[in-house]
């Protein structure tokens, strides 16, 4: 019996582990606050590119046509082929110029045979919105090819993650299979602002690249303060306009700084004109406009937790001397709130065992804690170890005794050996008060 103890004490050891631990990575979701006015546009994506928080959504993920917001994806492609923008030139098809004839377009009034740098085109593809800059953009990228070209936005889109946008020329003219989302644009948009020259360009108000006597001017009223009247604000900064008349209606794509804080809006489907064929104003702009002083008068970020500090503690087993582990973020959080919201107001839901075994060490993932504001969840992050806890084996064999010793098995092995040694003293008692019956009888003679 004490050989089997011992070879069952032996493997419990061995056979003890580490309780499992959690390793979830920190996601970030959309918060999507409401706002308190009324918009007219389609589609509404108010994205705070601090945090990487949505501050605001309206139908951001249903298709719409882009119409000249396009022209974002045009300058990444061309950005991503061209290594010198000033110093590498494209000589005017007139041929692809007339492709344009009777459609309305908005031209930057490019030359038949006039050489240009693509810098001065991506100025006509930007500030002036020309298709025909797009197109002969396209032409130089594509290798005489456009419609290699606009394979080349639709592979960068799905590259991007884009998952509802679908290209069919470089300048947004409509075609019913031409679309996007203002989620898929705000990710194009992001991702152009990477692009060399890109801010620079979109911001431009007037550029003389073309000549004195042929100016670019903007087409966005929001930047322009001698002509954007009362779509006309400080903080904006580009980026794109876009307009089919009423295939696509006002689309606008722009961002806005003030005071530290940065927001990328997509407008996409404001009404072009009323039931009488009356042309209104530019609802995206107004509403971009009015999301952007609503963001900054009414949302602040604020420091909800703080990597290092103490989150939560767990009970540790097998460590001498050590009841409980410490456990902090792995990293810092800061959301994006209302400004009159307390940081009491964030929901912390934490998943961690009810114990670990020692040995830990400083870092391990132990569990995660995850914020959430309003019922919609925020971001999810790892619970780290603060402290390095070694494991006494002493404590770790005491316990393999005592595992053992309250296991069913050991009691019905030892309730079994009882049996058998009452069994064995019954039997052996039984048996000697037959051996005493059967003992021959002495007698003794008188003598």
């Amino acid at each position: 019996m004490k050989k089997i103890i011992s070879f069952i004490l032996a493997v419990s050891i061995m056979l003890s582990v580490i309780c499992p631990i959690f390793n979830i990575s920190v996601v970030e979701a959309e918060a999507a606050f409401d706002i308190s006015f009324d918009t007219t546009t389609e589609s509404l994506y108010l994205l705070n590119l601090d945090t990487g928080t949505v501050a605001y959504s309206k139908a951001a993920e249903e298709k719409r046509y882009p119409a000249s917001t396009t022209k974002i994806m045009t300058y990444i492609i061309v950005a991503e082929n061209v290594d010198d923008f000033d110093n590498t030139y494209v000589t005017v098809d007139g041929d692809i110029l007339d492709t344009l004839n009777g459609t309305g377009s908005s031209l930057a009034g490019l030359i038949d045979g006039e050489e240009l740098s693509i810098y001065q085109l991506l100025c006509c593809l930007m500030i002036h919105s020309g298709n025909d800059a797009a197109l002969i953009l396209a032409d130089y990228v594509g290798g005489g090819d456009i419609d290699a070209f606009v394979e080349m936005m639709n592979e960068k889109a799905e590259e991007l993650g884009c998952e509802n946008t679908h290209f069919t020329n470089p300048h947004g003219l409509h075609d019913t299979d031409h679309y996007s989302t203002a989620v898929d644009m705000a990710i194009i948009a992001q991702y152009a602002l990477t692009m060399p020259e890109f801010s620079d360009i979109t911001n431009t108000v007037i550029s003389y690249c073309l000549g004195e006597d042929r100016y670019l001017v903007t087409t966005n009223s929001m930047i322009d303060a001698s002509r954007g009247g009362s779509y006309y604000y400080a903080y904006a900064q580009g980026i794109k306009t876009g307009c089919t008349g009423s295939d696509s209606g006002y689309c606008l794509v722009s961002m806005a700084v003030k005071d530290g804080y940065s927001y990328l809006c997509v407008a996409l489907g404001a009404p072009y004109e009323d039931d009488d064929g009356e042309v209104l104003d530019n609802g995206a702009m107004i509403d971009s406009k009015a999301l952007y002083e609503w963001a900054f008068e009414n949302l602040e970020i604020k420091t909800v937790l703080e990597a290092g500090t103490l989150a939560k503690t767990v009970a540790v087993e097998y460590a001498w001397n050590k009841d409980t582990l410490q456990l902090v973020p792995a990293s810092g959080y800061s959301a994006l709130l209302p400004s009159d919201i307390s940081v009491s107001s964030i929901d912390k839901i934490y998943d961690i065992p009810d114990s670990v075994e020692a040995p830990v060490q400083e870092g391990d993932i132990i569990g995660t804690v995850t914020l959430s504001y309003a019922n919609q969840e925020l971001v999810t992050i790892d619970l780290l170890a603060n402290e390095t806890i070694e494991r006494s084996e002493l404590l770790t064999a005491l316990d393999g005794v005592n595992t053992i010793i309250q296991s069913q098995w050991f009691i019905l092995s030892i309730a079994a050996i009882a049996f058998l040694f009452i069994m064995y003293l019954i039997i052996s008692a039984i048996y000697n008060h037959h051996k005493k019956k059967k003992r021959p009888v002495k007698t003794y003679r008188k003598l």
